[in-house]
């Protein structure tokens, strides 16, 4: 019927604005359907939501709705707490075991977190348990990796971002897990940004001091945004969002650290450039949201246009002119924005069928 329960949900939320519009259109004397006709719609949709929320337990009322997201927030939160009492745990209790009783934690702990989020797969429909069971399990490995290494005298590199990054993945498409596949994108950042820093010869965790090497990693992973997911429809659009916003957030940081850029150009000159390519990129950000009604893509774009003005305002205007001055330019150039924004919004909904 329907392949995961963001499509589920979406499904549901068609059959109430269906039901709500068609009441509205009754009320106003424009639109009666049937009382047959009627029936058996109602009858289909009722037949559909009930296997919808047997299935996923979809939102099927506005207050429903409302308080699935505290649930979210409640989860991400249970989550986080978890993992950080077992981290804090390992290092209470530590120094009181033996090497071999440390491997064997070590080893166990995550098996034991994945059969958790197997159990509150099985048990729990809307995922909310399974994603902090899955969160403590990534937590678990990615401190198994750490103190095996600390263990057994191993260097740190940039390569267990990629164990990291991996098992986030199977985790993620293996229960449809959208925190997860978060994780296993910022793993799979850091790797790749880490690692071409390393071709450059800079030492892994240095990456931050040349963040054009973000650049390139973002590009890889908002290219996989564009490999279709049937199976996880959700999955997509979170690689695009990630992948522009590691580039956004070097191209900003660049405009105004001209010294980390490895561009051929004085300080001055690579702070310009990236300053334009931000414009530019944040500007190309928005069309093709548009176009492809992408929305995330649509804010992050709109959101670093704006982050990149404001900025330039007050590298031009902060020391030069009155404070009032300064917050009445800022103020008109975001009316002006606005009536774009509405132009922009009144050619799109003049583009729909």
């Amino acid at each position: 019927m329907h392949r995961d329960r963001d499509e589920a949900q979406q499904r549901a939320d068609q059959v109430r604005a269906f039901r709500a519009e068609v009441e509205a259109l009754a009320r106003e004397g424009l639109v009666a359907m049937p009382p047959d006709q009627a029936a058996l719609v109602s009858s289909h949709h009722d037949r559909l939501l009930a296997a919808m929320s047997e299935a996923f337990d979809v939102d099927i009322t506005s207050p429903q709705k409302q308080l699935s997201w505290g649930m979210r927030i409640a989860a991400f939160l249970g989550a986080s707490a978890m993992a950080a009492a077992i981290f804090f745990l390992f290092y209470r209790y530590w120094g009181f075991l033996g090497t071999t009783a440390q491997v064997s934690v070590l080893v166990t702990a995550p098996l034991v977190a994945i059969v958790g989020v197997e159990v509150a797969a099985r048990r729990e429909r809307t995922g909310y348990v399974a994603a902090i069971a899955a969160l403590v399990a990534f937590a678990c490995f990615v401190l198994d990796l750490s103190m095996l290494g600390q263990i057994f005298a191993l260097a740190p590199t940039q390569n267990a971002m990629l164990a990291w990054g991996a098992f986030a993945f199977l985790l993620a498409y293996g229960y449809g897990l959208r925190l997860m596949l978060i994780a296993g994108i910022l793993c799979s950042l850091g790797w790749l940004s880490a690692t071409a820093g390393s071709w450059h010869g800079l030492y892994w965790i240095s990456v931050d001091r040349q963040p054009e090497h973000f650049i390139p990693a973002g590009a890889v992973i908002f290219g996989l945004g564009f490999i279709p997911d049937r199976a996880h429809p959700s999955f997509p659009g979170a690689y695009r969002f990630f992948g522009l916003l590691a580039i956004l957030v070097a191209v900003l940081v660049l405009g105004h650290w001209g010294e980390a850029s490895m561009l051929p150009l004085s300080p001055g000159a690579a702070e310009h450039f990236y300053q334009v390519a931000g414009f530019a990129l944040s500007g190309v950000a928005i069309w093709a949201g548009l176009r492809f009604a992408w929305p995330g893509i649509v804010n992050l774009g709109a959101t670093a246009f704006a982050v990149l003005l404001f900025t330039k305002f007050y590298d031009w205007w902060w020391e030069s002119v009155p404070k009032y001055l300064f917050f009445l330019l800022v103020g008109l150039t975001a009316l002006l924005c606005l009536m774009v924004m509405r132009r922009l919004r009144a050619a799109a909904q003049g583009g729909q069928p």
